[in-house]
């Protein structure tokens, strides 16, 4: 397109449409796997009753608990597969790291696939996969941490078609207010997941005496989900909620996807404040119960741990403190949001800063306080998970309405990418490899606690700065929040300064025959 604004050819544009059917087809191709297209729903009708909606946001929500369960299961055992391999810090960070990178690098393929084939069979394939997966990296013997490795990456594949498509679902099934609480409700279970995963890991370690019985759980819970999935979860069109049943339609390439999220500033700002969050919950919640046992151990309140089974207390504390954070944090972020967004068109944004710098000082105090007074490191955790719990729910918020209907699964899984890729996924590899490197300067026993404390600095810098990535999402949301409005309510309008030709009518998706 030219500066000046001239209108570029029609073929190099998207069209736009209403459509009744949430399927987008391509070609021959896409005319060939007519299994994946989704059923069309009937112009002008709801896509689905209220009460299988909140059927399926149950489902979805339960799923999604599992899924955090399984990621931190490894975390909440990590001393005893620590001593199992016989692995320093930075080599044991790398089953938190590959599994990321899995799960990353993979998250655009779904995402992709998310918005223009069937959504519910993706989610069924990957959780699938993912259940297999999980299951065998239980029976990995002492010699062959690379197989426990690769496993834990393939676990990811599984969880990234999961996680990039689920919010894009109940974002088609409900609107507003109902749609803010759903949101609310599923990303509650990313904390309380977490810390479930963290105590019922520790719990059955310590009740077999083999840490490898806590990653067959999930699993057997996972089988249920995905029944739960096949049976009960829908496929509703694409911007269902916003068009009273109808769907949009649009016929775009996967490169003008990304161009339209690029040029989308709030969508920026706000990953990169995503990837802030990321890193800051990735690095804490792998390395914390560690940090907790080494600091009672330099306290001397217990002896340190020379084969396993290792004490599970920290974990459950820990766990336990995740959970009820989780929820506290999740509730208060959602009332927050709906309570200052009737008053500030960028109420959301300021939230999820204001939880991101408050909860660093808090983190600074806990991590230096760990070496006199451990109740007193649990309050400033406690207060600082609380701060950062408050964006979970916001953050996918945000997401949903700066986004068309038809791009939300790409922008999910572009945010999860780089979320991960800069975020999680090298966070608790970082601070390993800081950890260690410190150590080795050092041959005091106790320096292993003071390693990892130092390390965890990189925590406190990396929540200042998230906090300011939201707060320059505040400055553009309101501009976008009304952009992507215009474009649902009027398909045809161009997302540039363009507009379409009469010439070059949108192409439609005809309603199934009666």
């Amino acid at each position: 397109m030219e500066p000046n604004g001239s209108v570029s050819p029609p073929q190099d544009r998207p069209r736009w449409s209403r459509c009744s059917s949430s399927g987008l087809r391509y070609g021959s191709f896409v005319n060939s796997l007519s299994s994946l297209a989704p059923e069309v729903e009937e112009v002008g009708k709801p896509a689905k009753t209220p009460r299988r909606s909140y059927v399926a946001v149950a489902v979805l929500c339960y799923i999604n608990l599992i899924n955090y369960m399984e990621r931190y299961t490894i975390a909440g055992v990590l001393l005893n597969i620590q001593k199992f391999f016989d692995i320093s810090d930075s080599i044991a960070a790398l089953l938190q790291t590959v599994f990321i990178c899995s799960f990353l690098l993979l998250a655009p393929l779904f995402g992709y696939l998310g918005d223009r084939y069937n959504r519910k069979y993706i989610m069924i394939a990957g959780l699938s996969i993912w259940l297999v997966t999980a299951a065998s990296s239980s029976f990995v013997i002492a010699t062959q941490f690379w197989l426990l490795m690769l496993l834990r990456g393939l676990v990811g594949v599984g969880e990234a078609s999961y996680s990039t498509i689920a919010p894009t679902i109940i974002g088609d099934l409900f609107s507003g207010g109902q749609r803010s609480a759903m949101i609310c409700l599923f990303y509650i279970f990313i904390p309380v997941g977490s810390g479930l995963g963290y105590i019922t890991g520790a719990g059955i370690a310590n009740v077999t005496g083999d840490w490898r019985w806590a990653l067959r759980i999930t699993p057997i819970l996972g089988g249920v989900g995905l029944i739960l999935l096949t049976l009960l979860c829908p496929n509703p069109p694409r911007g269902a909620a916003e068009t009273q049943g109808e769907g949009v339609a649009l016929q775009s390439s996967y490169l003008e996807d990304v161009k339209y999220l690029l040029k989308n500033k709030s969508y920026v700002w706000s990953t990169l404040g995503v990837t802030a969050t990321a890193f800051l919950v990735g690095a804490l919640g792998f390395w914390t119960p560690t940090f907790l046992s080494r600091a009672q151990v330099f306290q001397k309140l217990r002896d340190q741990c020379d084969e396993e089974p290792c004490d599970p207390t920290d974990s459950y504390i820990f766990g336990a403190v995740t959970v009820v954070t989780g929820i506290m944090g999740g509730c208060l972020g959602t009332i927050l949001s709906r309570w200052f967004s009737k008053k500030r068109s960028n109420a959301d944004p300021l939230i999820c800063a204001v939880g991101l710098l408050g909860s660093a000082p808090c983190l600074f105090i806990a991590i230096f306080v760990a070496s006199a007074s451990i109740p007193t490191t649990y309050v400033f955790i406690f207060i600082g998970e609380v701060l950062i719990s408050l964006n979970w729910a916001v953050m996918a918020d945000i997401l949903l309405y700066v986004v068309i209907p038809t791009r939300r699964a790409t922008a999910e899984a572009l945010q999860i990418s780089v979320c991960h890729l800069l975020g999680d996924a090298g966070s608790p590899y970082l601070v390993g490899v800081i950890s260690d490197a410190i150590r080795k300067q050092k041959s005091e026993t106790d320096w292993s606690f003071h390693s990892l404390k130092y390390s965890l600095l990189v925590c406190v810098f990396v929540g200042f700065l998230g906090g300011l990535f939201f707060l320059m999402t505040a400055l553009f949301i309101a501009d976008d929040r009304k952009a992507a409005q215009r474009l649902v309510e009027d398909p045809s309008t161009q997302p540039g300064p363009a507009a379409p030709e009469p010439s070059e009518p949108p192409l439609e998706l005809s309603s199934k025959e009666k």
